[in-house]
This record gives structure tokens, sequence and C-alpha cells, in this order.
């Protein structure tokens, strides 16, 4: 079976508060390269004319507009992180930038929550493809890679349908 598989690279910063790693409870910045297998929800055999699953361009056209844009150098914190009311309040215009994550945003959570985003990309565009895998390299020597259903192991009862991460949509946060 084919995958079609796509990189790109973006920068972020983040803090994690609920574990022990005081180092990671300040703000602090990766570097991140994420990288998507996409595959036929229908396989079928080459037709001998364009013979291809679906262009590249169509097929990463709107995910990478999505890292580019808006992924790339966004904050990322929980919804119950005071930085983000501070923000809220401050500094409204640029609180859009803020990526708000079920707890913490941990690389193991940003790769289920951008899955179940791409995926909802590629529903919005007919379904011919899904995210078979994504993973994401946080540092040269730290990669996560998730296979699977995000939905089925995101925070309850927050995955719930009206989510940003469900909506085919440029949005990082509900609010």
């Amino acid at each position: 079976m084919f995958e079609l598989v796509f990189s790109r690279r973006f920068s972020m910063a983040h803090r994690l508060l609920a574990g022990s790693s005081e180092r990671c409870a300040l703000p602090h910045g990766h570097n991140e390269y994420v990288r998507v297998h996409l595959r036929a929800t229908t396989p079928a055999p080459l037709d001998g004319g364009t013979n291809m699953v679906m262009p590249f361009e169509r097929a990463k056209g709107v995910w990478h507009g999505f890292i580019d844009n808006h992924v790339d150098h966004a904050l990322q914190l929980a919804e119950g992180d005071p930085l983000l009311a501070w923000f809220r309040t401050h500094e409204p215009g640029r609180a859009a930038r803020i990526m708000v994550t079920p707890g913490d945003p941990t690389t193991e959570l940003l790769a289920c929550l951008l899955m179940a985003k791409l995926n909802a990309f590629l529903a919005a565009d007919g379904g011919a493809l899904s995210c078979a895998a994504i993973e994401i390299e946080e540092t040269p020597t730290n990669t996560v890679r998730y296979t699977g259903d995000p939905l089925a192991v995101l925070p309850q009862p927050r995955a719930a349908p009206h989510c940003w991460w469900r909506r085919a949509d440029m949005t990082l946060a509900d609010t």
C-alpha cells in the first residue's frame, strides 16, 4: 500500500505544569519536525494515466499552510494555565496565537491533536486520504510516533465534536 509522507519543521514554545520537572514548568521552546504518513481510505490500483494516489500539492497544501501559518511560533498552553488568562486579558490579539490543549501540551498530546486536525482537513477534502501515522521530533534524541485513532486516546470528555482539533479550520483554540 502506498503512503504519502510529508515533513514540516516548526518552532514552538510551551510549558508543562502537571509533571515534576521544574525545568519544563518554565516557558521554553523547541524546533520540531512533524512527519505525517497518509494512506488512501479505499486503496486502488494505479490508473495508467496520472498514476497517483493524489497529487502531492493537493494532499499537503492545507496541512502545510496550517503548520506554517498557525502552528509555527505558536505558544502551547494547557487550558488551565494561568498564563492563558493573562494573555486573554492583557494581550488578546496575541492570545489567538496560543494553541490551547486539554492538559499539559506534551509531545504525545500534540501528536494526537495534530493527527486529529489533519484528519479533519482530509475528511473535508473528500476523505480520499487519512493519516495513518504521525511523528513529532521534539529534539534530535526524542521523537513521538503515534498510529491509530487519536480521538480514542485524547483526554475525555474534552474530545467533543466541537473541539478545535476536530474542525477543518485554522483555529488553535476554542475561545
